[in-house]
């Protein structure tokens, strides 16, 4: 199967892993944590169909690290941006424009990306700056559901990750319609 022309960010706590199950160490490093139902089989789909994936998430590498690996997926994803490294946090354009840079896309490209996540303030005002189309997964009620302002207002919302994989296959066949 060739490579899709829609490019996926996605956030990573309370996005695939729950965060009311993360156990972490003395450092705050978490060493464990759940999938939430569905996420897993829906990053290993969307790596199976050829969607280039990234993670884009606040938080330290060796975490991501852990609870990606633990649960099989750390490899389907091409870059991993976390706000550790890059020294920024969404909604800071500098998380976006690193996996820009790490996939070798520029800002031409944010038509055909979307930005998944849990968090209003960050991920999808982060998205929606950077002209990146916004996906908000309303799967937990620890943020907020109500966008403060417009840049908050996501493109699309899901309430479970599973519900991802039709909607990206939709967005994917529109741009394969524009494209051609």
């Amino acid at each position: 199967m060739g490579q899709k022309n829609l490019i996926i960010f996605l956030d990573c706590g309370d996005t695939i892993i729950d965060e009311g199950t993360e156990i972490r160490d003395e450092q705050d490093t978490v060493i464990h944590g759940n999938v939430i139902p569905g996420a897993d089989m829906m990053v290993k789909t969307l790596a199976e169909r050829g969607y280039r994936l990234a993670i884009v998430a606040d938080g330290s590498a060796q975490s991501f690290k852990n609870l990606l690996t633990q649960h099989d997926l750390y490899d389907c994803f091409e870059t991993l941006i976390y706000s550790e490294t890059i020294k920024a946090s969404k909604p800071s354009v500098r998380m976006f424009k690193a996996a820009l840079g790490a996939m070798d896309l520029s800002e031409r490209d944010c038509s055909r990306i979307i930005m998944v996540g849990n968090n209003l303030s960050r991920d999808v005002k982060g998205a929606n700056q950077m002209g990146i189309t916004s996906v908000f997964l309303s799967w937990t009620s620890r943020y907020p559901k109500v966008p403060a302002d417009d840049l908050e207002v996501p493109n699309y919302t899901i309430s479970t990750p599973l519900e991802l994989i039709d909607l990206v296959e939709k967005l994917n066949h529109q741009l394969d319609v524009h494209v051609s």
